[in-house]
């Protein structure tokens, strides 16, 4: 039995930006998070620091809600 694999953390936040509705500058001057570093992010060629994921998070809406334990042990 396969289980299918869940997205990262980094996969939903940047389906959640595409997503968004609004232009990636939009959603750079609303958080403050670098725009050069949100396109790096968006083109996966970078990733983001701790304090912008958690700012584009709130910004989109986007909860970390722990999965179900699947008998990994913690």
């Amino acid at each position: 039995m396969s289980m299918a694999k869940q997205p990262t953390v980094t996969e939903r936040l940047r389906a959640a930006i595409l997503a968004a509705g609004v232009t990636q500058y939009r959603i750079a001057e609303d958080t403050g998070v670098n725009r050069a570093a949100l396109s790096r992010f968006i083109r996966r060629q970078r990733g983001l620091d701790g304090s912008s994921i958690d700012v584009l998070a709130e910004y989109l809406g986007l909860d970390l809600l722990p999965a179900k334990r699947r008998g990994k042990g913690w």
